[in-house]
């Protein structure tokens, strides 16, 4: 078994500068995905992975229209040309150039002339916002729409409208992207992130770009456990990689839905559906690490793709890891989650998170055996206690106690974060600096106990 290293490693992303130079890079990655107008399947996911790739080398998935999918079946590939809603003086009022978010994803084509009222039906806006254009789909049923501002829409007079849609529904593929990191164990983590989204920078530019990096950092290191990352369309991508791969979804231990890392909220984590997983135990310790203000949600039947993972024929232990949740911020799905919206700072930590959700994940279950038992160790001539007392612990220092405390074969380090109350990240610190001075060894045998004095 991979021990690998339990002390913060300086290639990692952390804090401060560093973790701004890696939410820079990031940063970078979702401005090139954010103008490529994505939807469940056609040639902007396609080209979004093809510029993942140039960072990992995964490999691309082709599900042929048609192909059943447990209950559903892969649709026709839809793609949009051009489309556009004239007034009667030849000015575009919307246009599908200015932003990938004006049509309702999967219409169908039309080329027509109507009156206002005619076409009011088929526009939608959000009132609340009137500046926001809102982002819809209507993949399952045949329909034409257009999305715009609602003062746009105010400001349209009576009158005929030139309405065009040049698109198509073909018989195509769905496509889904893959990368796996081998480790000493063929058991798997998954790491899912949504692709089908067209220019919103939270919803999922942020996930998509995130957990590419991070897939890129992963792939230099020694790992217990084996990696798959998975960037498909949301729910018929899920369920088609979960109908072709009944094998690789079998060796799945862990797993995580990862999206929205943009915004300025708080890490959000919502637990799979059994809610006391290994994975459950581990990201609310993790982030305990990041500062105050996390959330913890239980597990619901509604959400991203931990539906899909979490359902009753496969109740694989996948989580979902994000800031705000969906539907909880005013921009969500709309024209405002935008580049602006996001910022490098917030993808920067995300990564973060999620390299301590590693290590977290590959030290968990180690165990490890005081090898100084009788009465406590002396810290102070190892430089792990301050040399002059009377005052308080400071965390470290109280996590070096607890974990010689707990080292006794029995606890795994899971356990001992769950029962010190510490972060992954100071505990983690704490045995490896134990670790290098000899006071703890890392053991196999959880039955093993010290020697007498």
């Amino acid at each position: 078994m991979s021990t690998g290293n339990l002390v913060r490693d300086d290639s990692k992303p952390a804090e401060g500068e560093q973790a701004g130079g890696w939410g820079r890079e990031i940063y970078a990655l979702t401005e090139r995905l954010f103008p490529l107008h994505r939807s469940i399947t056609g040639d902007g996911v396609r080209r979004t992975l093809q510029i993942m790739g140039e960072y990992v080398p995964l490999s691309i998935s082709e599900v042929p229209t048609g192909t059943p999918v447990f209950d559903w079946e892969i649709p026709k590939e839809w793609t949009v040309r051009e489309a556009f809603i004239s007034d009667s003086h030849g000015r575009h009022v919307v246009d599908l150039r200015n932003n990938n978010l004006h049509i309702v994803g999967y219409s169908m084509p039309i080329r027509a002339t109507m009156p206002l009222q005619e076409l009011l039906p088929h526009l939608h806006t959000l009132p609340d916002r009137p500046e926001s254009i809102p982002y819809l789909n209507s993949y399952w049923k045949e329909y034409w729409g257009f999305c715009l501002s609602h003062n746009t829409k105010l400001g349209m007079a009576s009158g005929d409208y030139d309405v065009v849609i040049d698109s198509s529904l073909e018989d195509g593929h769905l496509s889904y992207g893959e990368y796996l990191i081998p480790g000493d164990s063929s058991e798997e983590v998954l790491l899912f992130s949504h692709t089908c989204h067209p220019s919103l920078g939270n919803d999922n530019c942020s996930g998509l770009a995130v957990t590419t990096v991070l897939a890129r950092l992963l792939a230099s290191r020694s790992l217990r456990y084996s990696y798959r990352f998975l960037w498909a369309p949301s729910t018929i991508g899920s369920l088609a990689w979960l109908s072709r791969n009944p094998e690789a979804a079998s060796r799945v231990r862990h797993g995580l839905v990862l999206t929205g890392f943009g915004d300025p909220g708080a890490f959000t984590y919502k637990q799979s559906r059994s809610g006391d997983a290994l994975i459950d135990r581990v990201v609310p310790l993790v982030l305990d690490g990041f500062g105050p203000g996390s959330r913890i949600e239980p597990f619901s039947v509604y959400g991203y793709d931990e539906r899909q993972f979490c359902s009753p024929g496969f109740n694989l232990a996948v989580g979902r890891l994000s800031r705000t949740p969906y539907g909880q911020y005013p921009q969500y799905h709309t024209s405002d989650d935008n580049l602006t919206f996001i910022s490098p700072r917030q993808l920067g930590e995300a990564l973060a998170v999620l390299v301590e959700i590693v290590d977290a994940l590959e030290c968990s279950e180690r165990r490890y055996l005081n090898t100084s038992p009788y009465g406590e160790p002396r810290l102070g001539k190892r430089g792990l206690f301050r040399p002059i007392g009377g005052s308080g612990l400071s965390r470290l220092e109280e996590a070096r106690l607890w974990a010689l405390n707990l080292a006794d074969g029995g606890h795994s380090v899971l356990d001992m974060a769950g029962r010190s109350r510490m972060d992954f990240r100071t505990l983690r610190t704490a045995i490896g600096e134990l670790t290098a001075c000899g006071l703890l060894r890392e053991i196999a045998d959880a039955d093993a106990s010290p020697s007498p004095p």
